[in-house]
């Protein structure tokens, strides 16, 4: 089987004035919730072979939090542009483009696009996984969806959703 990890970014601050968003930084709350899932990963041997990760603060700063606890990782993290700006044909057309080979990715990314994507591709899975995903996709949450055929093949309707952990889960 192989796997789509979807780990959307950790809580932010709001921007200040004349922040951009993109620049927006981690709470505390964030940082710990952050390093929390990436236990979590390392405790179900959720490790990915490679990280795509949004270049948006916000998001470099939730994979750093992750890293720290999930432990040595087969390669070091790529970090796309498209991820901050994209919408999810474009996330799934960039995990396609990249995932030529690999078994498990995880995608560090936004909202509603890590949402629509987890929800697009999961036509399966269980019930109470599904239920907690369809309540919705909060800051540091994480969606693992399996797939029969390789990542490079990844469509809509193609996944089985088998774990939606939360931070108010761990």
């Amino acid at each position: 089987m192989n796997r789509l990890y979807l780990l959307r970014h950790a809580k932010a601050g709001w921007a200040d004035p004349g922040t951009r968003d993109f620049d927006r930084p981690l709470t505390e709350r964030g940082r710990r919730d952050a390093a929390a899932v990436g236990m979590a990963m390392r405790i179900s041997g959720f490790v990915p072979d490679l990280v795509l990760c949004s270049t948006a603060r916000r998001a470099r700063e939730t994979w750093e939090c992750v890293a720290g606890t999930i432990g040595p990782m087969p390669a070091s993290p790529a970090f796309v542009d498209s991820l901050y700006s994209c919408d999810a044909a474009g996330y799934l057309s960039i995990v396609r483009k990249t995932a030529d080979g690999m078994s498990s990715l995880l995608v560090v990314g936004h909202n509603p696009m890590i949402e629509d994507v987890a929800i697009a591709c999961a036509a399966e899975g269980d019930d109470t996984e599904l239920a907690a995903l369809a309540s919705g996709f909060p800051t540091s949450a994480l969606a693992v969806i399996q797939f029969r055929q390789p990542l490079a093949e990844a469509a809509p309707g193609s996944g089985s959703l088998t774990t939606f952990l939360t931070p108010a889960m761990l």
